[in-house]
Parts: structure tokens; C-alpha cells; sequence
């Protein structure tokens, strides 16, 4: 019998040809497996495809809800962003797919996962790692990476595929090369590929409308969370997965959640791209404006710093660490008290705060008010401030001293 390979299908170009790539370099038994994080895309004739290709079997996974609640929910706890922009769309479904990829080699008897991600980009890192600390036993074969692999263009992938009997619908037309699932999609290429280039929106935009394009009217959006977790929108309570939906409806609609961006990739070059993250922009700015009213300082701070380092870890591909799990024990504890609703206005690309309650609010009036009340004196802040600013005016009288001298 031939060894068994898991290949992470998607249908496109470059992995149809790898179909017929690893029965030619490696004699695999070729197993495709797409994973359906939510990214709607055209599943209808992919197994007859994938056969077609060479294929022995397709398995087609719907993994968007564990997506959700496994992977976006701690990411919102988080509040994780990358440099600033990113949300990470695409670096937090590669887990999930990773994990799926080796549940299926382990039900095949599989001895290797193979994946088209290139040399250049983070997912081969992201796939890789995920794999490794999963199954270290099994072979990862990088298609791009190997030295096998001679095939350098679109066209000389149609041009493969025709040699060995598969004629199929692609074109080597220039596109943007996109990636999508439920929290985002994320745009590069063409005129993004020169950053002095403004983006062609109303070419690239598919979640939603500029800023420019959106209604003149604002709409108001209420959302409850319990524990951290959304629970509904305006009324209607809804599992994770169709928050999101609802909420990408919402933000496309009035220009929410696009940014253009350079970051730095973890190979360690710069690369320029477009994210569209409607649902997942009005999400983490919900859960924000809850957390605002409920976290003490000193965890706010803590969590903030910890955030960040949860968006590096995730866009490093290390979600499978000790380290991910210890930060997001952390999280999931300061969420015990994150419950309430927040209201808020979309308009035009913007996210407006239109009231916050909860029953674990710390936020007390009689403190805040420049109305003097029972808890608080005014004058307790003197002693406070000579405390407090201590260090700094003996380090002022020491610097007197000696510019005197």
C-alpha cells in the first residue's frame, strides 16, 4: 500500500497542482482536505475537482464555530491586535486548521501534511508550528520550499495541469491574492504592492463600503456580553458564529473595519495589505466599552501589556504553547465580571459610544462628580500628592543642590 498523504486543499490553482506534483515526486496516496472556516467560498464540484486532480478522497470540514468560541473569543478577551492595525483574520483560523489537518492524518493513517503556503509569507510558519506541536511524528511537506517544485507562475501551474490530463477553469489573470473566512479578508497585490499606491477601494472592497460610500445616517447597535462572551445584538440572542455574521452585515454596510497596513512578517520582511474586518472592528470595541466600566486599573494595565503579547504570539503561529495557555488563563479570569450591554452608533467608518451599563460597574457617580459626596474628601488628595510626588521633588532638591555647588 502507498504512504498516505493530507493535503490542505482549498481548490485553488496552486493546490490542484500540487495533487499531481505529489503523486509524481513522492508516489502518495493524495488525501484533500479543506477546512471551512466561514469563508463562503464555492464548495459545490470541489471533490469532483479534487479527484479529478488525482485525488483519492476530499474531506470538507466545517470548523467555523469551534473558529468562534476556541479561537476569536480569547482573541477578544485580548483585545489582540498586531502593530496596532491587524486583527489577525487569517493568523487565527491556522490553528484550527492545523489541529483538523492532523485529526484527519491520525484517522487515515497518514504519514505526512503537505500545504501551499510559500516561502515568503507567515502561514507556512503558522501551519508548520501547529503541526509539530500536535503530531512531531508526522512528515510536513512545503511544496513551495522543495526542491522538486519547479513551477514559479500561475501559468506554469495551468500549463502542469494540462500536461497531466487536467484541464480546469483558472485563468493567469492578475488578481489580488486574498484570504477569507468569518472574522475578515484580508487583500494584497496589484497596486498594494507599491505603498506610495492609494488601494483601489471600490475595486478591492467585498465585506462592505468605504467610509465615503456609507449612509449619511448613523445606526444604533446594542449588544450584551455575559462572562466576556457576546451573547446577542439588538434583542436577538445568537451563538457566536452568527454575532459575527450580523455584525459584518452591520460594519460593511457603514464603512467599519478597513485598514491598510505594512507590517512586518515574522521571515522578516515588510508587506502592505488591506484587512476588511467589519464584525470583528464593532466586537472588540463592544467589548472595550464593557471592560472600561468593570476591570480595576492595575488589571486593565496588565491585561493591555498581556494583549499585546497575545496578538504576537498568535501572528507567530505559537497558539500551541505553554505560554498562550498561561496568558489566556489570565484573560479568561478577568472576564468573570464582564457582563452588561453596550450601545453604540455606526456611522461612515466610525464606532460611537451611545451608553454602557452593567450590574459589576465600578464606575460610581457619587466618587466621579464634581459634586462633593460621602466617600470622597478633597482634601485627603493633599497628603496623597506629597507621597505620591515624593521621589520626584527630593530628586529636585538633590539637582538644586548641585547645579548650586
Amino acid at each position: 500500500m502507498k504512504e498516505k498523504v493530507i493535503l490542505a486543499y482549498s481548490g485553488g490553482l496552486d493546490t490542484t497542482a500540487i495533487i499531481p506534483w505529489l503523486k509524481e515526486n513522492f508516489d502518495y496516496e493524495v488525501i484533500c482536505c479543506c477546512i471551512d472556516c466561514g469563508q463562503e467560498e464555492e464548495l459545490d464540484g470541489l471533490e469532483e475537482r479534487a479527484k479529478l486532480s488525482g485525488a483519492s478522497k476530499l474531506y470538507i470540514e466545517d470548523i467555523t464555530d469551534e473558529f468562534c468560541d476556541e479561537y476569536i473569543v480569547p482573541a477578544v478577551w485580548a483585545h489582540a491586535v498586531y502593530e496596532n492595525k491587524y486583527l489577525l483574520g487569517t493568523s487565527l483560523a491556522r490553528p484550527g486548521i492545523a489541529k483538523r489537518l492532523v485529526e484527519i492524518a491520525r484517522k487515515e493513517g497518514a504519514t505526512a501534511i503537505c500545504h501551499g503556503a510559500t516561502g515568503k509569507g507567515n502561514d507556512q510558519i503558522r501551519f508548520e508550528l501547529g503541526i509539530k506541536a500536535l503530531a512531531p511524528d508526522l512528515k510536513i511537506i512545503a511544496a513551495w520550499r522543495s526542491d522538486l517544485w519547479t513551477m514559479n507562475s500561475r501559468q506554469d501551474e495551468i500549463d502542469y495541469c494540462k500536461a497531466h490530463g487536467i484541464d480546469l477553469p483558472f485563468s493567469a489573470d492578475s488578481s489580488y491574492s486574498r484570504d477569507r473566512n468569518l472574522w475578515h479578508i484580508s487583500h494584497e497585490g496589484l497596486e498594494l504592492e507599491d505603498p506610495n499606491e492609494e488601494p483601489n477601494y471600490d475595486h478591492l472592497l467585498v465585506l462592505g463600503v468605504s467610509p465615503e460610500k456609507a449612509p449619511d445616517e448613523g445606526e444604533y447597535v446594542t449588544m450584551t456580553f455575559e462572562k466576556g462572551v457576546p451573547k446577542s445584538v439588538n434583542g436577538k440572542e445568537m451563538k457566536v458564529s452568527d454575532i459575527i455574521r450580523t455584525l459584518n452585515a452591520l460594519g460593511g454596510k457603514h464603512g467599519i473595519g478597513i485598514v491598510d497596513i505594512v507590517e512586518n512578517r515574522v521571515v522578516g520582511m515588510k508587506s502592505r495589505g488591506v484587512y476588511e474586518t467589519p464584525g470583528g472592528t464593532i466586537l472588540y470595541e463592544a467589548h472595550q466599552q464593557l471592560e472600561e466600566l468593570i476591570l480595576d486599573r492595575d488589571t486593565y494595565t496588565m491585561k493591555k501589556d498581556l494583549g499585546n503579547k497575545f496578538a504576537d504570539i498568535v501572528y507567530e503561529g505559537k497558539w500551541f504553547s505553554p505560554l498562550r495557555e498561561a496568558i489566556q488563563a489570565f484573560l479568561e479570569s478577568t472576564q468573570q465580571y464582564v457582563t452588561g450591554e453596550v450601545k453604540f452608533k455606526l456611522y461612515k467608518g466610525n464606532i460611537i459610544k451611545a451608553g454602557t451599563t452593567s450590574p459589576y460597574s465600578l464606575y460610581n457617580e457619587s466618587l466621579a462628580s464634581f459634586t462633593t459626596g460621602d466617600l470622597y474628601d478633597h482634601h485627603d488628595a493633599e497628603g496623597f500628592i506629597n507621597l505620591f510626588g515624593l521621589s520626584t521633588k527630593v530628586r529636585a532638591m538633590k539637582m538644586a543642590e548641585v547645579n548650586k555647588e
